[in-house]
């Protein structure tokens, strides 16, 4: 019953997208709305039960692998090696200057009221991560080409590391600060390096044998199987590896794929990615859908000026700190300008880096968990409906955007 409330609910958000792509808005905002109407904050069509079946949570995963296969097949070295620093230096400008400027407004604001200032880190080390597969569903359905999409794909895979390496180091820290323990500094290091290497280890066998393989349901069939390995490993590494599972799975698919699309000649990749698009389109559909149904409309009411305050600043960094580093570098004029804008999209992130939170200070900062919980649910909400419209207009005014 609860796979075909599930099948149900699939059907409801591809229904929706298609709707919403009628207004020529993104199909990703209906899946977005559809999860947040079906969730269990609303009509528990996807309940609490449902999302908490082992079956549901190692779906999510294996989907979540296989989306970070949009951006691993566009990190081989050829295309990449001409960004050289300067892409690495754009991703730094944005994520750390979102940090530093979240963490500065927060860091006046709970002086003045007499919050716990170390509480205003935490909410920079959430707002520096974006998440890459909003951005990258409009890449997927508008076809969208030109400078600020060929950037902002690897980006997407860089950014994730450095959101990952500051969010924990600043946890850990506090974590120690708070409870004089929490989480050990040497999580940080296999937080980001684990899932790459899970990744590369599969994929480059898996390359070899895409190699060797003529037949296009062959090519499929290894490609499906290297992805449902990776995901395996990377469930069992999250349970008797992790102290809690924190493993970023799109992160281990983006791995998987870059290592055999550096394998492969160009001809075969192509061939790949055009077979495997239209499982990677439910894939993103289900990923999205997933994103939304944590979200609680409710949150909005709630909204208060810390809501407020966050959105804005986080918003402030990643345009001006894309900017800066764009500039900096020399990047295209496009980037420069519209980089920022595709940057925004957040929850699925968000989320997972404040349940984390949640459960490192709720023994000993209950008051900041609270404050921490009701800020980045609502700001989920309100950024992630406002962030999806705001990156299609930013791939539209670079001139990237392919109307279907």
């Amino acid at each position: 019953m609860l796979i075909l409330q599930f099948l149900f609910a699939i059907m409801i958000a591809f229904a929706v997208g298609k709707l919403i792509a009628k207004l020529r808005l993104p199909s990703i905002l209906g899946w977005l709305i559809t999860g947040i109407v079906l969730g269990p904050h609303a009509l528990s069509l996807i309940d609490s039960e449902l999302i908490g079946r082992s079956l549901y949570q190692i779906t999510i995963h294996i989907l979540e692998c296989a989306v970070g296969l949009m951006i691993g097949t566009e990190l081989v070295w050829g295309k990449i090696r001409s960004y050289g620093k300067a892409l690495i230096i754009t991703t730094l400008t944005q994520s750390l200057g979102t940090f530093a400027v979240v963490s500065l407004a927060f860091y006046l604001i709970f002086s003045m009221v007499g919050i716990p200032v170390y509480l205003a880190f935490i909410f920079g080390g959430i707002a520096l991560a974006t998440a890459p597969a909003p951005a990258l569903s409009i890449v997927n359905e508008f076809r969208t080409n030109g400078a600020v999409t060929r950037t902002l794909i690897p980006m997407a895979a860089l950014d994730d590391m450095v959101g990952v390496a500051v969010f924990f180091t600043t946890i850990a820290v506090v974590a120690r600060h708070v409870s004089g323990g929490g989480m050990p500094l040497y999580m940080v290091p296999v937080m980001i390096f684990l899932p790459l290497l899970i990744g590369g280890a599969v994929g480059i066998p898996t390359g070899f044998l895409l190699k060797r393989t003529k037949k296009r349901g062959g090519t499929l069939t290894v490609l499906i199987a290297g992805i449902l390995l990776t995901s395996l490993i990377g469930m069992l590494c999250n349970q008797y590896l992790m102290p809690s599972p924190l493993l970023n799975f799109m992160l281990m698919g983006m791995a998987f794929s870059a290592a055999f699309s550096n394998l492969v000649t160009e001809e075969k990749l192509t061939q790949i990615t055009k077979d495997f698009n239209p499982i990677l389109g439910i894939a993103m559909i289900i990923v999205i859908l997933n994103l939304g149904v944590p979200l609680d409309y409710h949150a909005i009411y709630q909204a208060g000026v810390y809501t407020f305050v966050y959105i804005v600043v986080r918003a402030i960094g990643k345009y001006f700190g894309a900017r800066l580093g764009a500039k900096a570098t020399g990047l295209d004029e496009n980037v420069q300008k519209y980089l920022g804008l595709t940057l925004l999209p957040h929850s699925g992130v968000s989320l997972v880096f404040t349940g984390i939170a949640v459960s490192v200070l709720s023994q000993n900062a209950r008051e900041c968990v609270q404050i921490i919980q009701g800020t980045i649910a609502a700001a989920a909400v309100i950024n992630e409906v406002i962030a999806v419209i705001v990156a299609k207009k930013g791939f539209e005014l670079a001139g990237e955007l392919k109307e279907k």
